[in-house]
């Protein structure tokens, strides 16, 4: 079997979409097909970008063609010009992103939180729910800290049930709304990440500068979806190795 067909049969065997984390995992689980290159992921990530067979879903994201009207039966849109402002696609965006959170933490050996109105929102073909490892906030401060805390989209929490790391999706929303949330939570320590199209980055800078966030604005970051998504397919090629410098 050739590579591309290697991933064509696995993007199927995955139910007609792939993250290209889950290709780097799954596609060497097919027999008859030699990956005997130095470097193979590079190889996936070129199949997926060239082959006709398969579209781009989003950052990191693919589908093939001849199962699109399947994926987009069930809600997994490819993002156009024309549908980007459609409540659909603002949702799949917002859910997407969120686990991608999730699963990014996870592979980084932290807990998980997501609010609980969020845990039956569908990530691809299962709920954002089944990739938190934690159903209850800890309490690890006072109640009205944590109470706020839990309406964060995604929480990272270190072995010691301590915040980690604050993310909040931006996708279509004023992202004034998450500084200002970020701002509530200044006296507890924790990085603050907003989460969003890069082409949000000005509005951000803008809205950081505000004097009613001085306090803030050197712990709040800004992450880009691609960067996102990039970082999440770097630390699961990093686990193919036995020894990471």
């Amino acid at each position: 079997m050739k590579q591309y067909e290697a991933v064509l049969q696995t993007i199927e065997n995955l139910g007609g979409i792939a993250t290209l984390g889950q290709l780097n995992q799954e596609v060497f689980k097919i027999a008859n097909c030699n990956w005997d290159t130095k470097t193979p992921f590079a190889s996936i990530r070129r199949i997926v970008q060239l082959r006709p067979e398969i579209y781009k879903i989003r950052p990191g994201l693919y589908g093939l063609v001849k199962m699109k009207k399947q994926n987009e039966s069930k809600g997994i849109l490819e993002e156009t010009q024309k549908n980007r402002n459609s409540k659909e696609v603002i949702e799949f965006n917002h859910n997407y992103y969120q686990g991608i959170l999730l699963q990014l933490g996870g592979l980084k050996k932290l807990e998980t939180f997501i609010p609980n109105q969020d845990k039956n929102k569908k990530f691809l073909d299962k709920t954002l729910g089944n990739f938190r490892s934690l159903n209850v906030i800890p309490q690890f401060s006072y109640p009205n800290i944590v109470q706020r805390s839990s309406t964060i989209d995604v929480i990272w929490f270190n072995d010691r049930g301590l915040p980690h790391s604050f993310f909040e999706v931006e996708h279509s929303t004023d992202i004034q709304n998450s500084l200002l949330k970020f701002n509530d939570l200044q006296d507890f320590y924790v990085r603050m990440v907003i989460v969003a199209d890069k082409i949000r980055r000005e509005e951000y800078e803008n809205k950081i500068k505000y004097s009613s966030f001085k306090e803030i604005q050197k712990r709040v970051g800004f992450l880009d979806y691609e960067g996102l998504t990039k970082q999440y397919e770097n630390i699961i090629e990093q686990q193919k190795f036995s020894f990471i410098l």
